[in-house]
């Protein structure tokens, strides 16, 4: 996990609702001074403070626009109401894209099966690396979120194996790059061979990684935070600077992230 600043307050916004979590461990609507879901609130002893603000563009409430946007979860889980606290964004991610040390993190959660999130890694992710992540302003986290399928959850897994070799952003980019549908066999364990195959992965260790499920629990676990943010789709993204996050829901165009990158970046 990333070194962030810690405080005692962690604030966010859900669907337009402003909530805060307090030192006591207790969370509760600031519009409402009511406390919710206390017994199951406890939280680490340090807790960053961030403010989440959404920036989804008229559709907090997941409209017809944004659905042409996202990935929607199909399938209804029961929600848990795990507590949000700075690891849930910062934990069960991948390796770092960029500068360490960069001002901005943004954080992706995704699936690798994702219409849109394909969309967003090629008309987007290219042109943030090449502005935000080279020059050192930007740096970018993944953090998996399987909804579509079985083989969303391989192609995760195989991504995080070949992070052991260094070649995280490689995978990651290969996928994205042979994708051609969902659920449709070509993230078949298979296809996901020969990909490491083309990257000139170590096939012995990835294979032992694999069979292993070394990353089985990241990411469930990651799947755990996108539920506790209430995610309902992918791709969805966080900007987070000084303490404070913001939330761009779907596969926005790159002018979207320009414009908050600098509007941060101006401060």
């Amino acid at each position: 996990m990333n070194e962030e600043n810690s405080n005692e307050e962690f604030s966010f916004q859900i669907e337009g609702k402003d909530y805060i979590i307090s030192e006591k461990n207790e969370l509760a609507k600031k519009d409402q001074g009511k406390k919710i879901h206390a017994p199951s609130l406890a939280i680490g002893a340090v807790i960053a403070g961030i403010c989440i603000t959404a920036i989804i563009f008229g559709v907090e409430n997941t409209s017809e626009e944004s659905q042409q946007l996202i990935e929607i979860q199909l399938i209804e889980e029961e929600i848990n109401h795990t507590p949000i606290t700075i690891e849930t964004f910062f934990d069960n991610t991948s390796p770092v894209l960029g500068n360490r040390n960069a001002p901005i993190t943004l954080i992706e959660f995704g699936d690798y099966q994702c219409h849109f999130c394909n969309v967003y890694f090629h008309d987007t992710h290219h042109k943030i690396i090449e502005n935000f992540v080279e020059t050192g302003k930007v740096k970018i986290m993944y953090k998996d979120f399987t909804i579509i399928g079985p083989d969303s959850v391989s192609a995760a897994h195989f991504a995080h194996c070949a992070s052991e070799q260094d070649k995280f952003w490689a995978y990651h980019n290969i996928l994205f790059n042979n994708w051609a549908g969902e659920n449709n066999g070509w993230a078949s364990k298979d296809k996901l061979i020969k990909f490491a195959i083309e990257i000139d992965l170590d096939m012995v260790e990835l294979k032992k990684c694999n069979s292993e499920k070394r990353y089985q629990a990241i990411i469930e676990s990651s799947n755990s935070d996108a539920h506790a943010l209430e995610i309902t789709g992918t791709p969805a993204f966080y900007v987070i600077s000084d303490n404070k996050a913001q939330k761009i829901q779907g596969a926005q165009s790159y002018e979207v992230f320009e414009k908050v990158f600098e509007s941060i970046l101006e401060k």
